[in-house]
């Protein structure tokens, strides 16, 4: 993914309003991001722990989704979750459903789709081996490269932005 400046990333998003879109904090550690690394840019609001975004990079110019954290919940140590997105298994803490508003009248309706994501937004990490799921039975292994691990994602993580966007 190319660096994006804070403006292109306040500027992309497609299902808030520009106000919300400026009130949003963004990474805490923007100036470090691994740009190389990362398919989609991904983060939990540090100032509303509530919310997250995704900015996702497209032949148009980035797309930018804001999407709501559920409350803490409990979950059990011993099962494990599947994100929908990079397909790496987690204990079940280690992946959590985001919800989106739809882009356009339908989102201000209320109507919103959601995803079973990485807790943490790191897929691109995952896929590509530099950061381990937390998981008692260990990583599953698979028998696609790290490349198509990458086009999977990005297969996956553009079908959901599809959702979004088209209402």
């Amino acid at each position: 993914m190319e660096p994006l400046s804070e403006k292109q990333i306040r500027s992309s998003f497609v299902n808030c309003t520009k106000g919300e879109a400026t009130r949003l904090k963004i990474p805490l550690d923007f100036g470090e991001l691994p740009w190389q690394d990362l398919d989609f840019l991904g983060w939990v609001d540090p100032g509303a722990p509530l919310r997250a975004h995704l900015v996702v990079p497209r032949a148009e110019g980035a797309v930018g989704i804001t999407l709501r954290v559920p409350g803490a919940t409990r979950t059990s140590a011993v099962k494990s979750s599947l994100c929908q997105l990079c397909l790496t298994g987690h204990a079940s803490s280690g992946v959590t459903l985001l919800t989106a508003p739809l882009a356009g009248v339908r989102g201000r309706q209320g109507n919103t789709v959601g995803v079973y994501v990485c807790a943490d937004l790191a897929c691109s990490l995952y896929v590509r081996g530099k950061r381990q799921p937390k998981l008692r039975a260990g990583r599953h292994e698979e028998s696609l490269t790290v490349e198509e691990r990458i086009e999977r994602t990005l297969g996956n993580l553009d079908a959901f932005v599809a959702r979004v966007v088209q209402g």
